[in-house]
């Protein structure tokens, strides 16, 4: 990849997308136009910039581009004639902009944007889609390839996302506090879901996708430079840290999965796991605990343990206690069994366990499975775990953990 290519794909890069977006909005474009405009400018960079070499000032170069796009897009229709005037600009006053005296598209809007991506009036679905290419930048196909869905289908869901928000009236701004409060659960669970979806593949036959989490963990970073005494963003941050810390540890030279037990703990981001704890803490001591301070408290216990037996499980079993109470989440509660069975035994924890595998929005998942499986074989019962974890394969959509549940199988019914 060439120095101008990798510049384009870079954090500081997609750091200038949200701005950009915002300054052409500003310019009275309407966000679904302002943001197609941007995604063209980035296509066009994508060409150059390889060839020509990267602009001095990369930010104002994509924004003249986004504009002079906007302009074409009016010359050629002229019922937007109206358009064409808020958004056409001279050449001289172009020229301005990649010499930096036109700093219109260096403001940070990238808080209002999220929070305008996260509006109730979009699914969520539709929600992450358009903040990983509004925000994010992330062109169309990229998204689709994510998701393991085609582009057309994911270029319909954010076409149809950015027509309700027009539709809507949303407007670029971060709403007042009381609207704020309730819409930020938005833009954390959102972050949340594309951090997971990157952590664990839903499909497909790589484990984890790397950049979806790196994304994530990137726009968390801005949300908490942007709102640093938000302790449920502190939290969510340092959650995704401590996880992603083990990244390297989670599967071997061939992509097969590894699980906690086996990892080799030398290989986890220590740096990663410091700032987590570090970020986690300082959040506690806001004193106005939430979910997603209690998971990363839960993730920096395992962090600092030097194996599956010396964690506290008795510390960890007790926040998944206080996690229970904020959320009705099967997920937790499927978790909080494996706590039970370390700290009781695999014969309570399959007592917990039978409490929410009933549960409906489980119906499709594995992980009751392959859990029913891993505390079956800690009871010695190696047939019934074989017979579960292979049942616990066949829901599975990840081929790695598919592969991963049928050789565990097999070498339980060979014990």
């Amino acid at each position: 990849m060439s120095d101008a290519r990798s510049a384009l794909a870079c954090a500081e890069v997609r750091d200038l997308v949200p701005r950009v977006v915002a300054a052409v909005v500003r310019r009275g474009v309407d966000f679904a136009a302002a943001e197609d405009a941007v995604q063209e400018a980035l296509v066009a960079a994508l060409a150059t910039w390889p060839q020509g070499g990267t602009p001095a000032n990369p930010g104002g170069w994509l924004y003249r581009v986004a504009c002079r796009h906007l302009a074409d897009q009016c010359e050629r229709d002229a019922a937007r004639t109206r358009r064409e005037r808020v958004v056409a600009r001279p050449e001289t006053e172009d020229s301005t902009m990649d010499r930096g005296r036109d700093e219109a598209w260096a403001h940070d809007d990238t808080l209002p944007l999220l929070f305008a991506c996260c509006h109730p009036v979009l699914s969520r679905p539709a929600a992450v889609a358009l903040t990983l290419r509004a925000v994010g930048g992330l062109t169309t196909a990229e998204i689709a390839a994510a998701f393991f869905v085609p582009e057309a289908t994911m270029a319909q869901r954010v076409v149809r996302a950015k027509q309700a928000i027009v539709a809507d009236g949303v407007r670029l701004a971060v709403p007042a506090s009381a609207e704020r409060e309730a819409r930020l659960g938005a833009v954390l669970h959102v972050l949340y879901l594309i951090f997971n979806e990157g952590h664990v593949a839903r499909t497909g036959a790589h484990l984890a996708r790397p950049e979806l989490t790196a994304e994530a963990i990137r726009l968390a970073r801005l949300l908490h430079r942007l709102l640093p005494d938000d302790g449920e963003v502190e939290g969510l941050l340092a959650l995704m840290l401590l996880t992603e810390a083990r990244r390297r540890a989670r599967s071997g030279p061939a992509g097969e999965l590894i699980p906690l037990d086996e990892q080799d703990r030398r290989l986890w981001d220590r740096a990663a796991i410091d700032e987590g704890t570090a970020l986690v803490t300082a959040a506690f001591r806001r004193g106005r605990v939430g979910a997603y301070q209690l998971q990363a408290a839960i993730a920096a216990l395992h962090g600092a343990a030097a194996s599956v037996a010396a964690t506290d499980w008795l510390q960890i079993l007790a926040l998944y206690d206080v996690l229970l109470r904020f959320a009705d989440n099967p997920a937790v509660a499927l978790n909080r069994a494996v706590a039970v069975a370390m700290v009781h035994g695999p014969t309570a924890g399959l007592a917990c366990l039978d409490e929410v595998a009933g549960d409906a929005r489980l119906a499709r998942s594995h992980r009751p499975l392959a859990i029913r499986g891993h505390l079956q074989a800690l009871a010695g019962d190696h047939v019934a775990a074989a017979a579960s974890l292979r049942a616990a394969a066949g829901l599975a959509d990840n081929l790695a953990e598919r592969v991963y549940l049928l050789a565990k199988a097999a070498r339980l019914a060979g014990a």
